[in-house]
């Protein structure tokens, strides 16, 4: 299978809240989509990884992703080794992605920094010859960094409007997380309990910044090459 998008994310729901209403319009624009958890969140207060990965299923259909793969690494234990590396370099050699979208390099959770670190340098040593895993040598042309847990402006932004809605039912099928029942719910305080409306907050900042309603931000570490300066969109003054 070759993938136009991949979005690359420590745990299953981290896509559907940072970049999945940018996955359901890249899909709408005809481009094959899809997306890679590397954990299954199997540490997590609530839920358990099957209950997860059945919530995952069903987000993945409401995005259209072609494919949801799981790498089965360790949850609250990633770390950038020779191990999870590969396992995560057979994956990208397989799907061959021309644009990869990571979680930002910095943040609160260990995992997602380490997500970015170790998704890049995936994507990197999958075009080695010489790196003796399966598959073809094959490097991605465009890595992206999702911004919405970071305290960062980002780059660009992607209007998200027309699929602001398919995107909260995404985030929303891992019921398990996000509308627990009472016996569920744990008597301690959870980021869980407003990573949803948060999110959603986000969405409507990123979307006041270009002059629309709901967008998706993210930053690039290279200059952006623009060839059209007269049409070039976002209002100045």
């Amino acid at each position: 299978m070759t993938l136009d998008l991949l979005a690359i994310a420590a745990h299953p729901d981290d896509v559907e809240l940072t970049c999945g209403g940018t996955l359901l319009k890249m899909g709408a624009a005809g481009y094959r989509t899809g997306i890679l958890d590397l954990t299954q969140g199997e540490t997590g207060t609530r839920g358990t990884p099957a209950i997860r990965a059945r919530e995952a299923a069903r987000a993945a259909k409401i995005l259209g992703v072609q494919t949801r793969r799981n790498a089965g690494l360790p949850d609250a234990q990633l770390r950038v080794s020779d191990d999870y590396k590969a396992i995560v370099t057979e994956i990208i050699r397989d799907l061959q992605p021309r644009t990869v979208i990571l979680p930002y390099w910095e943040g609160r959770h260990p995992d997602h920094y380490t997500a970015a670190t170790l998704g890049y340098e995936a994507c990197f040593i999958a075009g080695l010859k010489n790196y003796h895993v399966a598959g073809e040598p094959f490097r991605p042309f465009k890595i992206i960094y999702a911004a919405a847990y970071a305290a960062v402006a980002p780059t660009f932004a992607v209007d998200i409007t027309k699929y602001y809605e398919r995107r909260r039912r995404a985030i929303l099928a891992y019921v398990s997380q996000f509308t627990p029942s009472k016996r569920t719910r744990s008597k301690v305080f959870l980021p869980l309990d407003e990573l949803e409306e948060r999110m959603n907050f986000v969405a409507r900042q990123y979307g006041r910044m270009i002059g629309v309603k709901y967008a998706e931000g993210f930053v690039v570490k290279e200059v952006m090459q623009v060839d059209d300066v007269v049409k070039m969109p976002v209002r100045s003054i």
